[in-house]
C-alpha cells in the first residue's frame, strides 16, 4: 500500500504511483521496520529535481525492482524541503561516507535511523563502477543479512562521528548564551575589521573571467552576494574603504555576469538555481523561490548603490522589477500564498525533459522572427558551439552588448516570450513553504516603493494573510506556525528556526511598506515566540522544544537538534533571526532584542576569514547591526510630501533601513510601534520625518532634500 497519494508535499505525490509501498518520514515506518527487522531505505529528493525524476522512471516504477524493495525493506519517501533537518542530517552521513552529496539522495538505516551506507543517485544498469538501483539493494539485504555486526558497527561509528561534527557546530558558535542580557557594547562580539577581512577573503577566490566565485557546477550564493550589497552599502570611509569599494567591484562584476547570462532568464525574468558551467552558459533549469527573493533584494539594493553607477543601477532596478513580476505571476497562487519551484524538468507524454521549455535551435528562432533569427541567434549563443543539451541552446547573451543590439533582441523579445509560453509548460511545487514565503513578503515589500510597484506591496500582503490565516494558530495566547502547507491546509508539524525569523522580516518589511500596524504587532509576537520556542537552557537549536511533528521520527533522531550556523542555498537560522532581532529593535528600542542578535553573530568571526562563504547570511547580519540600522519616521496626513520623505528613504542605499509611516494621529501616544510614538507633524499635518541612528535623532525635517541630506551625512 502506497501512502503517498493524501500527502502534502508535491515531491511525495509524484510518487504516489509508483509500485514502492512507500512511507512518508515518521516513527510509524521506522516501528513497522523493527517488527520485521528489515532495513530502511530512506530515499530524499525534492519536487523539482530532475534527477529525482530520473530515478524514479528507472527504478522506482520498475516493478521487478518495487517487489524485491518491498519485500526485503521499509521504503521511506522524505521531500527534503519538507523536512530540511533531516535532510541535512543524513547529507552529512552521506558526505561523510562517500565524499559527495546531492539528490535524489539514497540511505540505508537501522530501525533506531542510523545510517550504514548512504549514495546519490544510482542507474538502472551499472554504469562506470556504480552499481545498479537492484544490485545495490541485494547487496544490502545480503549484507544485513549475513553481516548484520558489521552495518551495526559502521551505524554506531557514523552516528558517534557525526555527534562530534554536531558539538563542533557548538562550538562554531562560541556556546554563546542566548539570554537577551546586554553585552558589553555594541558588537563586541565580532574583532575589528572582520567584515573587511571577510570580503578580502572573498576577492582571492572570486572567478575573475566569469564573475562569481568557485568553479562549475556554480550556484549564486544569494546569502554571500546580500553581505556584499550591505556593505558596500556603508560608504567608503575610514580604515575600511578600500574593503568596500572591493565590496561594490566584486557584486558589480558578479551581478552583471548572472543577469547577462543563461542563469537569468532573458525572456520572462526570474534566476535558476545554478550554472552546470562556469561561465552561467548552462543552467540547471529549476527555478526555486527562495533564490528568487533573495536575489530579487540584492538586485534591488545594488541599484540603490546605482547613483553612483547610472548603468548599474539601472539594471539592478530592471532585473529586480523583472524578478518581482516573475515571482508573483508564475509562483503567485488563488490564495494568496507563493509555491515552492518550477521544475528543470517539461513533462511530455508522460515523460520528463530536462529544459525543454527554455532552450532554442536556430531553426525555432528563424520560425518567430524570421529575417533577424541569424542576428539574435549571434546575440545569444545559440547555435554557437556544440549543442548543451539534447533539444537546443538556451538564450546567453553576450557580454558587453552595446544599446543597438540590445535594442534588437527588445524588439523581438516579445514574440519569443509568447512562443515560448505556448510550449508545454514545467510542473510547479504548490506547497507554501512559511520561511520563503516570509523571504518573498520582504523582498516585495521592500521593492514595492523603491520600484512604485503597489502590485509587489499587494502580493506581500495576500501573502502574508494567507501565512497568519493558514499557518500561524493560536491556543490560550500562543502561537505556533507551521512551515508547510498544500491547498490551504496545514498537514506538518511547527516551522523551524528559519520560517520563525523569516517571517519575522517578512512581516516587519511589510509594514514599513504599508503602515499596517497589524503587521509590526505580528512580528513582536512571533519574535518573542521564536525566542521562547528555539532557545533551549540558554542554546539555540533549529527546531522548536517540544516540537510536534517537524521532524518526528525514529527515536535515536528525535532528540535536541543543535543550531547549524552555516548558510545553505538560503540564509542559517541562526543569521536570520539575528537579523530579525535587530530590525525589531530598531523600531522598538529593545536592548533585549539588539543584545540577542549580538550574542548570535559572534560565531561569524571564526570563519570570516577562512570560509566566508558559508557564513554569508551572518556576515549580512552583522554589516547591519553594526551599521544601526538606520531609523526613519515619517508622520503626516496622507500627502504628496508624505510619500516622497517616504520615497527618499525606499531608496537610499543604508546597509539596513527600517522605515516607519503613520498618519500623525495617533503617533504621539497610542501607536502600537515605539519609533512612531512622539513624532509630531508639522503645522496642520504637514508631513515630517525623522532620522535616527544608535537610538539617536536628528532635528525633523519637511523636504525631500533635507531628508537626503540628513541620511548622506
Amino acid at each position: 500500500m502506497n501512502r503517498l497519494a493524501d500527502s502534502a508535499s508535491t515531491y511525495l505525490r509524484q510518487h504516489a504511483d509508483n509500485p514502492v509501498d512507500w512511507w512518508p518520514w515518521g516513527p510509524e515506518a521506522f516501528a513497522a521496520a523493527a517488527e520485521r527487522d528489515v532495513p530502511v531505505l530512506v530515499s530524499i529528493g525534492y519536487a523539482a529535481c530532475h534527477w529525482c525524476h530520473v530515478m524514479a522512471a528507472e527504478s522506482f516504477s520498475d516493478a521487478a525492482v518495487a517487489a524485491y524493495l518491498n519485500a526485503n525493506f521499509v521504503a521511506v519517501k522524505v521531500d527534503r524541503e519538507e523536512h530540511p533537518d533531516v535532510d541535512a542530517m543524513y547529507m552529512a552521513a552521506t558526505q561523510a561516507l562517500t565524499g559527495e552529496g546531492g539528490w535524489p539522495m539514497t540511505v540505508f538505516t537501522d530501525a533506531d535511523g542510523r545510517c550504514f551506507y548512504a549514495g546519490t543517485y544510482f542507474p538502472p544498469r551499472p554504469v562506470a563502477g556504480r552499481p545498479s538501483f537492484g544490485q545495490l539493494l541485494v547487496a544490502v539485504q545480503e549484507a544485513w543479512a549475513q553481516r548484520r555486526s558489521e552495518l551495526e558497527t559502521t551505524a554506531q561509528s557514523l552516528a558517534t562521528s557525526l555527534g562530534r561534527a554536531q558539538a563542533l557546530n557548538r562550538d562554531l558558535i562560541g556556546q554563546l548564551s542566548v539570554t537577551g542580557e546586554p553585552t558589553t557594547a555594541t558588537g563586541s562580539l565580532l574583532r575589528p575589521g572582520v567584515l573587511a577581512e571577510a570580503v578580502e577573503a572573498l576577492a582571492a577566490t572570486e572567478d575573475t573571467e566569469h564573475g562569481g566565485f568557485g568553479g562549475a557546477p556554480k550556484f549564486p550564493g544569494s546569502p554571500l552576494l546580500s553581505f556584499l550589497a550591505r556593505y558596500a552599502s556603508t560608504g567608503a570611509r575610514g580604515d575600511d574603504a578600500a574593503a568596500v569599494e572591493t565590496a561594490e567591484d566584486l557584486l558589480a562584476r558578479t551581478l552583471t555576469a548572472m543577469a547577462s547570462s543563461a542563469l537569468y532568464d532573458q525572456l520572462d525574468g526570474g534566476f535558476a538555481r545554478y550554472s552546470v558551467t562556469a561561465d552561467w552558459s548552462l543552467p540547471h533549469f529549476e527555478k526555486m523561490l527562495y533564490d528568487n527573493a533573495q536575489l530579487l533584494q540584492v538586485y534591488l539594493q545594488w541599484s540603490r548603490l546605482g547613483a553612483r553607477h547610472r548603468h548599474e543601477g539601472y539594471l539592478g532596478a530592471r532585473i529586480a522589477t523583472e524578478t518581482g513580476e516573475w515571482m508573483i505571476r508564475e509562483l503567485g497562487l488563488p490564495d494568496g500564498g507563493f509555491a515552492s519551484s518550477l521544475d528543470a524538468d517539461t513533462e511530455l507524454a508522460g515523460d520528463h525533459f530536462e529544459g525543454l521549455t527554455y532552450v532554442w535551435t536556430p531553426a525555432q528562432l528563424a520560425e518567430v522572427v524570421g529575417d533577424d533569427a541569424q542576428d539574435v541567434a549571434v546575440l545569444m549563443n545559440v547555435g554557437t558551439g556544440p549543442q548543451p543539451t539534447e533539444y537546443g541552446w538556451p538564450l546567453h547573451p553576450r557580454l558587453e552588448l552595446n544599446r543597438e543590439e540590445w535594442a534588437l533582441f527588445e524588439g523581438v523579445r516579445p514574440a519569443l516570450r509568447r512562443a515560448r509560453r505556448a510550449r508545454p509548460q514545467p510542473g510547479r511545487d504548490e506547497k507554501v513553504v512559511a520561511g520563503w514565503n516570509g523571504m518573498a513578503i520582504a523582498a516585495l515589500s521592500e521593492a514595492s516603493l523603491a520600484l512604485d510597484r503597489p502590485d509587489f506591496a499587494a502580493a506581500a500582503v495576500a501573502a502574508a494573510e494567507h501565512l497568519w490565516r493558514v499557518h500561524v494558530h493560536e491556543t490560550d495566547g500562543a502561537l505556533v506556525l507551521h512551515r508547510m502547507s498544500a491547498a490551504g491546509t496545514v498537514r506538518v508539524g511547527e516551522g523551524q528556526l528559519e520560517d520563525y525569523a523569516h517571517c519575522v522580516t517578512g512581516f516587519l518589511t511589510l509594514f514599513s511598506a504599508t503602515g499596517d500596524e497589524r503587521w509590526y504587532e505580528r512580528a513582536t509576537r512571533l519574535l518573542d515566540t521564536a525566542l521562547d520556542r528555539f532557545v533551549v537552557a540558554g542554546s539555540l537549536q533549529d527546531v522548536p522544544a517540544g516540537r510536534e511533528g517537524a521532524a518526528s521520527g525514529p527515536a535515536a533522531l528525535a532528540g535536541e537538534a543543535p543550531v547549524d550556523p552555516l548558510d545553505d542555498a538560503v540564509p542559517s537560522g541562526t543569521a536570520a533571526l539575528a537579523l530579525a532581532c535587530t530590525l525589531a529593535s530598531a523600531y522598538s528600542g529593545s536592548i533585549e532584542h539588539r543584545s540577542v542578535a549580538e550574542q548570535l553573530i559572534g560565531y561569524v568571526g571564526r570563519l570570516a576569514t577562512q570560509a566566508p562563504q558559508v557564513v554569508g547570511a551572518g556576515l549580512a547580519a552583522a554589516t547591519v547591526l553594526l551599521a544601526g540600522p538606520t531609523q526613519i519616521a515619517v508622520v503626516g496626513q496622507d500627502s504628496v510630501m508624505r510619500s516622497a520623505l517616504r520615497k527618499v528613504a525606499a531608496v537610499h542605499p543604508a546597509p539596513a533601513l527600517v522605515l516607519a509611516v503613520g498618519d500623525g494621529t495617533t503617533s504621539a501616544r497610542a501607536s502600537r510601534v515605539p519609533l512612531l510614538r512622539g513624532r509630531p507633524t508639522g503645522p496642520g499635518g504637514v508631513a515630517r520625518a525623522y532620522v535616527c541612528r544608535a537610538m539617536v535623532c536628528d532635528l525633523p525635517v519637511g523636504t525631500e532634500a533635507q531628508l537626503r541630506a540628513q541620511l548622506d551625512r
